[in-house]
Protein backbone atom coordinates (compact mmCIF):
# COMPACT_ATOMS: atom_id res chain seq x y z
CA UNK A 1 0.00 0.00 0.00
CA UNK A 2 1.33 3.44 -0.79
CA UNK A 3 1.95 5.88 1.40
CA UNK A 4 0.59 9.51 1.15
CA UNK A 5 -0.07 8.85 -2.30
CA UNK A 6 -2.78 10.96 -2.76
CA UNK A 7 -1.51 14.56 -2.10
CA UNK A 8 2.96 14.31 -1.75
CA UNK A 9 4.37 16.37 -4.45
CA UNK A 10 8.02 14.65 -5.35
CA UNK A 11 9.86 17.96 -3.63
CA UNK A 12 8.10 16.79 -0.65
CA UNK A 13 8.97 13.16 -1.21
CA UNK A 14 12.55 14.89 -1.40
CA UNK A 15 12.58 16.38 2.09
CA UNK A 16 11.55 13.61 2.97
CA UNK A 17 14.45 11.78 1.94
CA UNK A 18 17.18 13.99 2.64
CA UNK A 19 15.70 14.22 6.38
CA UNK A 20 16.50 10.09 6.41
CA UNK A 21 19.62 10.75 4.73
CA UNK A 22 20.45 13.41 7.51
CA UNK A 23 19.37 11.23 10.21
CA UNK A 24 21.44 8.06 8.77
CA UNK A 25 24.53 10.09 9.10
CA UNK A 26 25.53 11.06 5.49
CA UNK A 27 28.24 13.46 4.96
CA UNK A 28 27.28 17.09 4.34
CA UNK A 29 29.54 16.96 1.08
CA UNK A 30 26.75 13.81 -0.01
CA UNK A 31 23.40 15.94 1.16
CA UNK A 32 24.87 19.22 -0.81
CA UNK A 33 25.59 17.09 -3.59
CA UNK A 34 21.79 15.74 -3.47
CA UNK A 35 20.66 19.46 -3.08
CA UNK A 36 22.65 20.16 -6.16
CA UNK A 37 21.62 17.43 -8.24
CA UNK A 38 17.72 17.74 -7.23
CA UNK A 39 18.27 21.59 -7.80
CA UNK A 40 18.97 20.80 -10.87
CA UNK A 41 17.15 17.92 -11.93
CA UNK A 42 14.07 20.26 -10.99
CA UNK A 43 14.70 22.60 -14.17
CA UNK A 44 13.70 19.92 -16.00
CA UNK A 45 11.09 18.58 -14.11
CA UNK A 46 7.99 19.35 -12.55
CA UNK A 47 9.01 18.39 -8.96
CA UNK A 48 5.60 20.16 -7.90
CA UNK A 49 3.75 17.14 -9.35
CA UNK A 50 2.14 14.78 -6.98
CA UNK A 51 4.78 11.75 -7.13
CA UNK A 52 1.99 8.89 -7.34
CA UNK A 53 1.27 10.74 -10.56
CA UNK A 54 5.05 10.90 -11.89
CA UNK A 55 5.46 7.99 -14.87
CA UNK A 56 8.52 6.51 -16.74
CA UNK A 57 7.56 8.78 -20.10
CA UNK A 58 8.57 12.04 -17.66
CA UNK A 59 12.05 10.88 -16.07
CA UNK A 60 12.68 10.17 -20.11
CA UNK A 61 11.33 13.54 -21.32
CA UNK A 62 13.24 15.10 -18.89
CA UNK A 63 16.92 13.25 -19.82
CA UNK A 64 16.02 14.12 -23.72
CA UNK A 65 15.67 18.52 -22.15
CA UNK A 66 19.00 17.50 -20.61
CA UNK A 67 20.62 15.81 -23.36
CA UNK A 68 19.18 18.51 -25.78
CA UNK A 69 20.83 21.55 -23.83
CA UNK A 70 23.67 19.86 -23.99
CA UNK A 71 25.00 18.81 -20.75
CA UNK A 72 27.41 16.46 -20.22
CA UNK A 73 26.87 12.37 -20.27
CA UNK A 74 28.59 12.61 -16.67
CA UNK A 75 26.46 15.00 -15.54
CA UNK A 76 23.59 13.55 -16.54
CA UNK A 77 24.55 10.34 -15.09
CA UNK A 78 25.70 11.95 -11.45
CA UNK A 79 21.48 13.08 -11.58
CA UNK A 80 19.95 10.02 -12.38
CA UNK A 81 22.25 7.97 -9.87
CA UNK A 82 20.96 10.81 -7.03
CA UNK A 83 17.37 9.88 -8.36
CA UNK A 84 18.02 6.03 -8.06
CA UNK A 85 19.15 6.77 -4.52
CA UNK A 86 15.95 8.93 -3.79
CA UNK A 87 13.36 6.62 -5.49
CA UNK A 88 15.49 3.84 -3.72
CA UNK A 89 14.10 5.29 -0.30
CA UNK A 90 10.53 6.06 -1.92
CA UNK A 91 10.24 2.62 -2.84
CA UNK A 92 11.22 1.32 0.63
CA UNK A 93 8.71 3.67 1.91
CA UNK A 94 6.08 2.74 -0.29
CA UNK A 95 5.39 6.47 -1.92
CA UNK A 96 5.84 5.01 -4.93
CA UNK A 97 7.51 1.84 -7.12
CA UNK A 98 8.88 3.74 -10.04
CA UNK A 99 12.75 3.92 -10.20
CA UNK A 100 15.31 4.80 -12.93
CA UNK A 101 18.23 3.18 -14.79
CA UNK A 102 21.79 5.15 -14.49
CA UNK A 103 22.25 7.23 -17.78
CA UNK A 104 25.23 5.31 -19.00
CA UNK A 105 28.11 7.74 -19.36
CA UNK A 106 30.48 7.73 -22.27
CA UNK A 107 34.13 6.69 -20.87
CA UNK A 108 36.39 9.82 -21.54
CA UNK A 109 40.51 9.35 -21.18
CA UNK A 110 42.08 11.96 -19.30
CA UNK A 111 45.35 13.51 -20.52
CA UNK A 112 48.25 12.63 -18.54
CA UNK A 113 51.49 14.83 -17.47
CA UNK A 114 54.19 13.64 -19.53
CA UNK A 115 57.42 12.45 -17.86
CA UNK A 116 59.05 16.19 -18.41
CA UNK A 117 56.33 18.00 -16.88
CA UNK A 118 56.15 15.56 -14.13
CA UNK A 119 59.80 15.90 -13.29
CA UNK A 120 59.29 19.39 -13.31
CA UNK A 121 56.31 19.16 -10.63
CA UNK A 122 58.20 17.43 -8.49
CA UNK A 123 61.46 19.80 -9.03
CA UNK A 124 62.48 21.27 -5.71
CA UNK A 125 62.16 25.18 -5.96
CA UNK A 126 65.06 27.90 -5.43
CA UNK A 127 65.86 29.20 -2.35
CA UNK A 128 64.20 32.41 -2.77
CA UNK A 129 60.54 31.30 -3.77
CA UNK A 130 57.66 32.20 -1.50
CA UNK A 131 55.91 29.73 0.50
CA UNK A 132 52.88 29.33 -1.63
CA UNK A 133 55.61 27.28 -4.06
CA UNK A 134 57.25 25.96 -1.87
CA UNK A 135 53.83 24.48 -0.04
CA UNK A 136 52.38 23.15 -3.49
CA UNK A 137 56.12 21.63 -4.55
CA UNK A 138 55.53 19.64 -1.00
CA UNK A 139 51.39 18.68 -1.49
CA UNK A 140 52.72 17.76 -5.30
CA UNK A 141 55.13 14.98 -4.04
CA UNK A 142 52.61 14.12 -1.52
CA UNK A 143 49.57 13.83 -3.92
CA UNK A 144 52.17 10.71 -5.86
CA UNK A 145 53.95 9.25 -3.26
CA UNK A 146 50.45 8.95 -1.54
CA UNK A 147 47.51 8.72 -4.48
CA UNK A 148 45.26 10.13 -1.73
CA UNK A 149 41.91 12.46 -2.68
CA UNK A 150 42.84 16.09 -2.69
CA UNK A 151 39.82 15.98 0.51
CA UNK A 152 42.09 13.95 2.75
CA UNK A 153 45.00 16.13 2.30
CA UNK A 154 43.52 19.45 3.26
CA UNK A 155 42.34 17.99 6.45
CA UNK A 156 45.74 16.56 7.97
CA UNK A 157 46.87 18.39 10.81
CA UNK A 158 50.59 18.42 11.89
CA UNK A 159 49.63 16.12 14.90
CA UNK A 160 48.85 13.65 12.07
CA UNK A 161 52.36 13.53 10.49
CA UNK A 162 54.83 10.52 11.97
CA UNK A 163 57.99 11.30 9.85
CA UNK A 164 59.60 8.74 13.00
CA UNK A 165 57.57 5.96 11.54
CA UNK A 166 57.26 7.03 8.03
CA UNK A 167 53.12 7.57 7.91
CA UNK A 168 50.40 9.88 7.97
CA UNK A 169 47.43 9.31 10.15
CA UNK A 170 44.47 10.33 7.70
CA UNK A 171 41.42 11.42 9.43
CA UNK A 172 39.30 12.44 6.36
CA UNK A 173 38.44 9.83 3.96
CA UNK A 174 35.61 9.17 1.89
CA UNK A 175 34.51 6.26 3.74
CA UNK A 176 35.04 8.36 6.98
CA UNK A 177 37.57 5.66 8.66
CA UNK A 178 41.30 6.58 9.32
CA UNK A 179 43.62 5.64 7.13
CA UNK A 180 47.60 4.88 7.30
CA UNK A 181 49.19 6.64 4.41
CA UNK A 182 52.70 5.28 4.28
CA UNK A 183 55.60 7.74 3.53
CA UNK A 184 58.92 6.39 1.65
CA UNK A 185 62.27 8.39 2.31
CA UNK A 186 62.28 10.85 -0.34
CA UNK A 187 58.60 12.12 1.16
CA UNK A 188 60.25 12.16 4.57
CA UNK A 189 62.89 13.81 3.46
CA UNK A 190 60.61 16.89 1.84
CA UNK A 191 57.73 16.62 4.39
CA UNK A 192 61.06 17.53 7.05
CA UNK A 193 61.89 20.24 5.28
CA UNK A 194 58.38 21.63 4.91
CA UNK A 195 57.31 21.07 8.22
CA UNK A 196 60.82 23.38 9.66
CA UNK A 197 59.32 26.25 7.41
CA UNK A 198 56.12 25.80 8.23
CA UNK A 199 55.83 25.85 12.11
CA UNK A 200 52.60 25.98 13.54
CA UNK A 201 50.71 24.14 16.34
CA UNK A 202 49.41 20.20 16.18
CA UNK A 203 46.25 20.86 15.13
CA UNK A 204 47.23 23.18 12.38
Amino acid sequence: MMKKAHNESISEAFEGFMLSAQSRGLTNKTLASYRTHFHSISKRLDIEKPISQLTKKDLEEMIAKMREENLTDTSINSYTRTLKVFFSWCNEERITNLNIKLYKASETVKETYTDEELLKLIEKPSRDCNFCEFRNWAIVNFLINSGCRASTLRNIQIRDVDLKSSRIMGRHSKNRKTQVIPLCQTMVAILKDYMSVRGGQSED
